[in-house]
């Protein structure tokens, strides 16, 4: 269960990046309650995810997460560059948190 906390951690910390992009686009409520909301959900699913996974490991696959997320977000919402370079790092980035997953 506490890997499905993780996961939702990481999700929470995608929308907080999100968050920023908007207030830097539009400084509305909206984009407030993305940003903070995110991370809010992020930390507090965080929190509870590491009381029984061990702590690099939980921050490892969060910042992964996040990471991976934010990227994916960025090329498919915001058309930024899927370079395949961008595309193998990202991967990289992926298969890292999945083999602390397997390790773990």
């Amino acid at each position: 269960m506490d890997w499905f906390f993780l996961i939702i951690a990481g999700l929470g910390e995608v929308l907080g990046v999100m968050g920023i992009n908007k207030v830097n686009q539009n400084k509305s409520w909206k984009s407030f309650l993305l940003l903070f909301g995110g991370f809010i959900i992020s930390f507090v699913f965080l929190s509870v995810a590491m009381k029984t996974i061990q702590m690099s490991t939980a921050y490892a696959v969060w910042t992964g997460m996040g990471t991976v997320g934010s990227a994916v977000i960025g090329i498919i919402v915001y058309k930024e560059s899927a370079d395949w370079r961008r595309i193998l790092f990202i991967s990289m980035i992926l298969s890292a948190a999945v083999g602390l997953k397997l390790i773990g």
